[in-house]
This record gives structure tokens, C-alpha cells and sequence, in this order.
């Protein structure tokens, strides 16, 4: 993919949630909600401080994420639906 965020901006595809409940229960696709979850694709350079030097960013690409539920952007690259947000817009890094 020939796309790169900016400053402190990270690119995500969304992880899909269960089609399951933990019960055996089947959601349908109108009660499910988008997923918090996702995988980063791409991380701009970082952001600068003060005197000009970057501050490097705490995800790499591969990271799986957990975000805020309306985080960040939704675009669509080479048909795939993604996300670009700031790095502050995430809220951890799943193991």
C-alpha cells in the first residue's frame, strides 16, 4: 500500500468482531457494533516537540490496538475500508 500518515497519525484496518456470542448465540450484521479493535497498518514519523526533534511514536505496523469507539477517520484505500487517527486516540496495545 503507497500510503503514509503524517506526524502522528497511524493508519488501522479494523480486527471484525465473533459472528457468536460466548453462548452459541448468532449476531446479526444490524446489531453488531464496529469494533474497537484493529490492527495498524502504517504510523507517520512522529510528531515534534519544541525544539524540533521527533517524538517517536509507541505503535509500529502489526500492533493490535484497542481504540476509542469514534476514533479517528474512516477512508478507503485501494477498496479497503481503514481508519487514520492520532496516536493519543488509541488506548492500548493488546499482547
Amino acid at each position: 500500500m503507497a500510503f503514509t500518515p503524517l506526524h502522528d497519525r497511524v493508519l488501522v484496518r479494523r480486527v471484525e468482531s465473533d459472528e457468536k456470542t460466548a453462548g452459541g448465540l448468532i449476531i446479526p450484521d444490524s446489531a453488531k457494533e464496529k469494533p474497537a479493535e484493529g490492527e495498524v497498518v502504517a504510523v507517520g514519523a512522529g510528531a515534534k516537540d519544541d525544539d524540533g526533534d521527533r517524538i517517536a511514536m509507541d505503535v509500529k505496523a502489526g500492533d493490535k490496538i484497542l481504540f476509542g469507539k469514534w476514533s479517528g477517520t474512516e477512508i478507503t484505500l485501494e477498496g479497503e475500508e481503514l481508519l487514520i487517527m492520532k496516536e493519543s486516540d488509541i488506548l492500548g496495545v493488546l499482547a
